[in-house]
């Protein structure tokens, strides 16, 4: 019970600060929806990557499998938003072409497995520097 509290709390969390950024972005910078869910994503890809690497085997931070369920479930699984994406990328085909929206979608999915991965390599080089966590 729990674990499934923690990771509801995290997903709610994650929803809400997605929805922040998203209008702080879309609002702040004057940025069309899709690229707001794009750096939104992006951001999200990053710490999950940085997130696991940290804290799984050879990772400088130990955390239970609670805390790590809440995490990467549960806040990270709600701040990323694929079904968001991909209901904005079918407003944007029927309002800019179907051209852009695939281009928008596999620029989507490129830039997230990047960002994954270097936030994966960028901890990696940390835990590398000191493991701490066997």
């Amino acid at each position: 019970m729990r674990l499934r509290l923690a990771i509801a709390a995290g997903t709610a969390l994650g929803g809400l600060t997605r929805y922040l950024t998203g209008i702080t972005v879309v609002g702040g910078l004057g940025l069309a929806h899709p690229i707001a869910t794009l750096g939104v994503n992006l951001l999200g890809c990053l710490l999950i990557g940085a997130f696991a690497t940290l804290t799984g085997p050879g990772g400088r931070l130990r955390v239970g499998p609670v805390t790590h369920q809440a995490v990467v479930t549960g806040f990270l699984g709600g701040f990323t938003s694929f079904s968001m994406l991909s209901v904005e990328t079918l407003d944007w085909a029927h309002s800019n072409g179907l051209t852009s929206a695939t281009i928008a979608m596999g620029l989507h999915l490129i830039a997230a497995l990047a960002a994954a991965w270097l936030g994966h390599g960028l901890v990696a080089r940390y835990n590398a520097s000191r493991p701490r966590n066997p």
